[in-house]
């Protein structure tokens, strides 16, 4: 049972989405939303009337002496990192010189005080990859403002003295970073939820049932494979095809012309990968290139990242912490950060 915490009574279950307190009526809405992400306790309620019971689940802090199952949070430093840059810039006139650090430090620790407890975060320590040897058009750091630039290595230090297992990419991608992550975590069968934090849609293709989901921050989304065909029409395996389609300009690459969403979406529904296409549909030209943005879209899932999700464990800061917060002009975040040592050690 639960403490209420209106009156000290005991609550029950109510459904899948509320408690109920016996005694005085009172109710708890449960947490909903990508902040029930955070940590799901799986509890089970024996009902008086039979012998079976009710499996629930519930934001972390609700129940005490709880089985809880592991959650894995990945995020996208380097896309964190863009957003908060761009973010201090709508409300000042200059840039801070670790703004942006001091920012994705903040939203890491927010997520650890709502409960979470496995994480990782993929950066891209150099722009270019092993795509650019394939298309000479894909991005680069070219025209990436020096002030954000400047930022990108001071992110990983930071979050490496935080006690964050961070992935400085070179070669690879973030996204594959954050690709291989999933794969490798959702071999586990202790873990009950992949979460992947960015909106970036190749991201997509990593979805997996309701087990691995896309968390869009910016829009409030999870995205599971349900939400993911609701959006692109295809199911999340197909993200590689419908991009090498439709291209992906924020990746440099500009598909197929006079193929737009619901086109491609339809060619895939009916035939399926674009190797499978008959030839009718694309001539060969249009086959070849559209294989390379295909291959340019896959995400690479055998980065040897971690071979144990225990890795991901947050257990707290290194001692050259509270020097690098004072760099980034950001104090409040050792208080902040010890708090959450001392949690997690009681």
């Amino acid at each position: 049972m639960i403490l209420c915490t209106r009156f000290g009574h005991n609550r029950r279950a109510v459904g899948l989405n509320a408690l109920e307190c016996p005694r005085c009526q009172s109710r708890m809405r449960l947490q909903s939303g990508w902040r029930a992400l955070m940590r799901i306790a799986v509890i089970e309620f024996p009902l008086q009337n039979n012998r079976t019971s009710l499996k629930m689940s519930k934001a972390s802090g609700l129940l005490p002496d709880l089985k809880v199952e592991m959650i894995i949070h990945l995020v996208d430093g380097t896309y964190e990192l863009f957003r908060h840059f761009y973010g201090i810039r709508r409300f000042r006139k200059t840039d801070p010189p670790f703004g942006a650090v001091a920012g994705v430090l903040n939203m890491i620790v927010k997520m650890i005080e709502d409960g979470a407890t496995h994480v990782g975060v993929a950066t891209d320590h150099v722009i270019e990859s092993f795509r650019n040897s394939l298309w000479p058009d894909y991005k680069t750091g070219t025209g990436l403002e020096p002030a954000l630039l400047a930022q990108f290595h001071p992110l990983e230090e930071a979050l490496t003295a935080m006690g964050v297992v961070v992935w400085p990419m070179v070669e690879l991608e973030a996204d594959d970073a954050l690709a291989s992550a999933a794969h490798i975590a959702a071999e586990d069968d202790r873990v009950q939820k992949v979460c992947i934090w960015t909106p970036d849609k190749d991201l997509a293709q990593c979805v997996v049932g309701n087990r691995v989901v896309q968390v869009d921050r910016r829009s409030g989304q999870i995205r599971d494979e349900d939400r993911v065909r609701a959006k692109y029409g295809v199911l999340p395996m197909f993200i590689p095809d419908y991009l090498a389609l439709v291209g992906d300009a924020s990746d440099g690459y500009p598909g197929l012309p006079g193929l737009g969403p619901k086109t491609a979406a339809a060619l895939i529904n009916r035939y399926g990968a674009i190797e499978q296409f008959p030839v009718a549909v694309l001539n060969q030209q249009n086959v070849e290139r559209a294989l390379l943005f295909k291959n340019l879209a896959t995400l690479r899932i055998d980065a040897p990242l971690f071979k144990n999700v225990d890795d991901l464990r947050w257990s707290g800061p290194r001692s050259s912490f509270a020097e690098l917060a004072k760099k980034i002009d950001d104090a409040r975040l050792v208080t902040r950060v010890a708090h959450l040592q001392a949690r997690s050690m009681s």
